[in-house]
């Protein structure tokens, strides 16, 4: 109205709808890592382990490793084909066409994924003070929640055609927030404050390898979510 251009009434459709996406990027994000956070709260002592995150580590999680990613999610562009979808009705929840199931079983994979290997571990060595499965457990966790903040870029397309480093905001998040997890692993003094022994290579990589899975289940779902499409529109 501003410009007397229809085109413009298009634009701004187009603007708001990726303004909406990236908002239930978001929250699928951050409601599916606290899933896994109080999964592992749960179900860790109910095996007759310690609490598996200590307080610090659970508002590092919370703050940084939710906050970096998530905010980077905000940045990103228009989904593919966004204005050749339907309108959704203003009466649908957030949570409406699969968010909340996505949040819940994504949640899940990443508590039980990360418990598992922090169980593992503590049956080799249960000391909390000199074993290295709290820490497991920890890595495990935030590296699961940044391949989940990756795969989660588009709803539908995989980030492989999306382009891994397209978004440069989501590249520099996931970088600092792995590089910080590594000083809080490595660094004495952060060691200290935050309860972490030193991973070797052999824990590293496991914890990596472990929370890969996270990311593969959820480019999986969107492949699946893909070929349905194609199959009702053939």
């Amino acid at each position: 109205m501003l410009d007397d251009n229809f085109a413009t009434i298009v634009t701004a459709v187009e603007e708001g709808r990726t303004i909406y996406d990236n908002i239930v990027k978001f929250v699928k994000y951050t409601l599916s890592s606290n899933t896994g956070e109080l999964l592992v709260m749960l179900i860790g002592p109910l095996l007759g382990m310690p609490l598996p995150l200590v307080p610090l580590q659970i508002l590092w999680i919370n703050l940084v490793t939710d906050g970096l990613p998530g905010l980077a999610l905000a940045t990103e562009d228009k989904e593919p084909g966004i204005m050749k979808r339907p309108p959704f009705k203003s009466s649908d929840s957030i949570f409406a066409r699969g968010v909340g199931i996505q949040i819940i079983w994504v949640g899940l994979l990443m508590g039980f994924i990360s418990l598992l290997v922090g169980y593992i571990f503590w049956l080799e060595d249960p000391d909390p003070f000199t074993g290295v499965w709290r820490t497991m457990v920890f890595t495990t966790l935030v590296l699961a929640q940044m391949g989940n903040a990756i795969a989660i870029r588009s709803n539908e397309e995989s980030v492989f055609k999306l382009g891994l480093f397209k978004n440069r905001t989501m590249v520099i998040a996931v970088t600092t927030t792995f590089l910080l997890q590594l000083a809080l692993i490595y660094v004495p003094f952060l060691q200290r404050i935050f309860r972490t022994q030193p991973l070797d290579a052999y824990h590293l990589i496991v914890a990596l390898l472990a929370s890969t899975v996270v990311f593969a289940a959820v480019e999986l779902e969107k492949w699946f979510r893909r070929r349905r499409k194609k199959s009702t529109t053939d």
